[in-house]
């Protein structure tokens, strides 16, 4: 899984994020907040124009949570979509689809859902189509979404005690790392965007596995292969083995599987901590 196309998930960060599931068409409640308008079935909603003091607050709750993945412009971010031309904002009607997808998130891509209320997340729909609105003005229609650097700053809006706190305890990062052994250093080796992404989804993160024999030989290894048939791993003199997954026991020891499983219980609040926690690891 690239995390790219997830991001990125937490987003991030996060976390933390309108990311790719904003393609996805939703139909939930909408929020409070906002009223639906007559033109819902047309395939595209006409742009309507949002009170200024809604279009800023969600302007400032955007550039928290989601610039990361989609600028802060909502013109497309390293990793996530130009929000501006996306298919599900240029239908939807006053946060109906939009609104779902920031409640729920999207675990599968990388996005956490949002702890925001009805009014946040109208501020959010009003930012988003006033982005819109002013990109269809311009005349850039027909121009391809860009997708922009993220300025590390965008980055920096957590409270690095809370993130410390959530590392040791709730979040059982302690469990697998340490601010002094794999972690030190890490804000030197990575910056912004490049550092998130590494704390939602670890890409290059190898899985071990122990293969144990029928004889009742262990061999151990990083995982190369796996599939209903057959378990391959590398050896420690660099040799690809493999065998029947019929004849053999296997235990494998996927560490990206913990970050994937905190996917569903990050808020935005402990991605933006978290950051900020990682950030001082220099």
């Amino acid at each position: 899984m690239d995390s790219r196309d997830i991001i990125l998930r937490f987003a991030s960060t996060g976390i933390t994020l309108l990311v790719v599931a904003i393609g996805i068409s939703t139909a939930q409640s909408k929020p409070a907040n906002l009223q639906r308008s007559a033109s819902a079935e047309t395939a595209t909603t006409p742009a309507r124009t949002y009170p200024p003091e809604l279009v800023q607050k969600g302007a400032s709750l955007f550039r928290q949570n989601c610039a990361f993945c989609h600028g802060r412009d909502a013109g497309g971010g390293e990793s996530g979509p130009d929000l501006t031309r996306s298919k599900l904002v240029s239908t939807d009607v006053d946060g109906e689809k939009i609104g779902p997808v920031v409640r729920n998130g999207r675990p599968d891509k990388g996005m956490p859902h949002f702890e925001l209320s009805d009014e946040e997340i109208g501020s959010l729909i009003a930012f988003i189509h006033t982005q819109r609105k002013n990109m269809l003005a311009g005349g850039n229609a027909s121009r391809p979404g860009g997708r922009k650097g993220v300025d590390p700053a965008d980055l920096q809006t957590g409270n690095v005690e809370a993130g410390k706190r959530y590392f040791n305890g709730d979040g059982g990062c302690s469990n697998c790392h340490s601010p002094t052994g794999d972690l030190a250093g890490i804000a030197s080796r990575y910056q912004g965007l490049q550092l998130e992404e590494r704390m939602l989804y670890p890409r290059h993160a190898k899985a071990k596995v122990t293969v144990t024999l029928p004889s009742g030989e262990a061999v151990s290894g990083t995982l190369a292969y796996l599939d209903e048939f057959t378990i391959g791993l590398i050896d420690p003199t660099n040799t690809y083995r493999a065998w029947r997954v019929r004849d053999v026991q296997y235990k494998v020891d996927a560490p990206a599987d913990a970050h994937v499983a905190q996917f569903e219980k990050y808020t935005d609040d402990d991605i933006h901590n978290l950051m900020a926690y990682l950030q001082t690891l220099r």
